[in-house]
Formats: structure tokens, sequence, C-alpha cells
């Protein structure tokens, strides 16, 4: 990943409402959600969503796709993934202890099966 595109990425997230709104759309997962059901959840205007969508979108942190009258927008995950492994790529100086958090956030939220203190 190139530094530019880890800072972009980085100052987008970096302001409150975009934050708030990207965290909603990582919870609504690929299916994501349109403009208006984003605006209710975050209780934010139009407009001012138009901006951070906007700025997320540019960053490479948001995909979006046209459903009928409505745009419907996602995380782009593998950008985010790609954006969470080069903040990592040196981490630890190999004390695997430091990651371990790390880890066992990925396991809740991506294979919930698979981890023991997980809620079903």
């Amino acid at each position: 990943m190139r530094v530019e595109t880890a800072i972009s990425g980085l100052s987008a997230l970096a302001q409150e409402g975009r934050l708030a709104v990207f965290r909603r759309l990582v919870k609504a997962g690929k299916s994501g959600l349109a403009a208006g059901a984003i605006a209710d959840a975050v209780g934010v205007p139009a407009n001012t969503l138009s901006a951070q969508l906007n700025i997320l979108s540019q960053a490479g942190l948001l995909e979006k796709r046209r459903d009928g009258r409505s745009i419907i927008y996602s995380v782009n995950f593998e950008a985010v993934s790609d954006l969470i492994v080069w903040l990592m790529e040196d981490c630890c100086a190999g004390d695997a202890a430091i990651a371990g958090p790390v880890e066992q956030a990925a396991s809740r939220c991506c294979f919930p099966t698979n981890f023991q203190g997980a809620p079903q």
C-alpha cells in the first residue's frame, strides 16, 4: 500500500461524523444501506451525510451501487483489510501477545463460530 493511500483512508476516518457513518456501514456488512437509512441511523441531515459519504468514497473505503432509485453504500472491506494489514505489518517486534487483541477482535467479527468467547 502506498503511504498516500493509507493517509487518505485514515484521514477520512479522522472525523466523528464520518467515523460514525463508517462504523454503521461496517455493521451492515456487504449488503450495505441506502443513504436515507444511514442518515436515520446516525442522525445527520442529508447534505451532511452526502459530504461524509463522498469523502469516505474518495478515500476508497466505501463502494456504492444503484438499486432502483436508491444508492446503496457499503464498506470496501478489501481496502479496509489492506489498510489494517499495512498498519500491522511491522507490528510486535516478535511479541505475539501484542497482536492478540487484534486477532481476538477479528475472530469475533469474522469467525464468530470459531471464537470460544463470542456471543452466538
